[in-house]
C-alpha cells in the first residue's frame, strides 16, 4: 500500500486513488509506436503488436498510454470513430522548454497542428498523432514549468 497515496484524502472520499493511464484505439499499433516512441521518444513498456502496446509517459506522476488496435477493440464491440471525434481526445504533456522541444520534434518529422503560441494560462503547441488524436505540449500550466522570460 502506498502511504503517500493513502494519506491524501480528496473531498469526502475515504479511499484515495490516482490516475495511471489511458488507452487509445488505433488503426495500426506499429504506426503509433513509431510516433510515440520513435518521434516523441517515450519508452515502450509493453509491445504486443499488432494487437496492443503500452507507452510510458515519463516524469513525476506519469502514467501510461495504451495503444489498442481497432481490430482487437472490435472484439469487445468498439467501433471506428470519425476524425472529429478523435481530435476531441486530447493527450497532454508538459515541458520546461516548449520552444526547444518544438525544434527537436520538428526535426524528427512531427507535424504540428498549432505551433508554439501563448494562451492566458500557458504556452502550448499541438500535434496530431497518426490516428488524428490531439497531442498537446505545454509550458507554464497551473504555475508549473514557468515560461522563460
Amino acid at each position: 500500500m502506498d502511504p503517500e497515496l493513502n494519506s491524501k484524502r480528496i473531498g469526502n472520499r475515504m479511499t484515495a486513488f490516482r490516475f495511471e493511464g489511458l488507452t487509445l484505439t488505433v488503426e495500426s499499433v506499429e504506426r503509433s509506436i513509431a510516433f510515440y516512441a520513435g518521434k516523441l521518444g517515450l519508452p515502450v513498456e509493453v509491445n504486443a503488436a499488432p494487437a496492443f502496446a503500452m507507452i510510458r509517459a515519463e516524469g513525476k506522476g506519469g502514467g501510461t498510454i495504451g495503444l489498442l488496435s481497432l481490430a482487437e477493440a472490435a472484439k469487445s464491440g468498439a467501433q471506428s470513430m470519425m476524425p472529429a471525434q478523435k481530435s476531441g481526445i486530447h493527450v497532454e504533456f508538459s515541458t520546461d522548454d516548449l520552444d526547444g522541444l518544438y525544434e527537436e520534434l520538428k526535426a524528427k518529422g512531427v507535424q504540428f497542428h498549432e505551433p508554439p503560441h501563448d494562451e492566458p494560462w500557458e504556452r502550448s503547441m499541438t500535434a496530431l498523432d497518426p490516428d488524428g488524436y490531439s497531442v498537446e505540449f505545454a509550458q507554464g500550466r497551473r504555475g508549473k514549468n514557468q515560461t522563460k522570460s
